[in-house]
């Protein structure tokens, strides 16, 4: 199941407490930058947040003849958002328990 389907499973139950959404989180996102190094299949994913923090994320592959540069981004950016979930997550449970 994607987030896209989790997201609308969500919405068709009715939880409608504070939550964290997927726009929610690309919001929080300022600038996303990308590294391959060089000689290696390794892709690297930085992603600036609004408040200037970063995170960041990795793909690689074990064959190099199955490297792909945008497939690399894509799972890199991936990982690195899986990081602003839970940063986001402390931040919101701080804010309820604390309301």
């Amino acid at each position: 199941m994607n987030e896209k389907q989790i997201e609308q499973e969500i919405q068709d139950k009715g939880l409608n407490a504070p939550r964290l959404t997927p726009e929610l989180i690309d919001a929080t996102i300022k600038l996303e930058q990308f590294h391959v190094f060089e000689g290696t299949c390794l892709t690297v994913c930085c992603l600036t947040l609004n408040n200037g923090y970063t995170v960041t994320g990795e793909s690689a592959c074990a064959s190099p003849e199955n490297f792909n540069a945008e497939l690399g981004q894509k799972i890199a950016k991936q990982n690195a958002r899986e990081k602003i979930w839970a940063l986001e997550g402390y931040l919101l449970r701080e804010r309820l328990a604390t309301a």
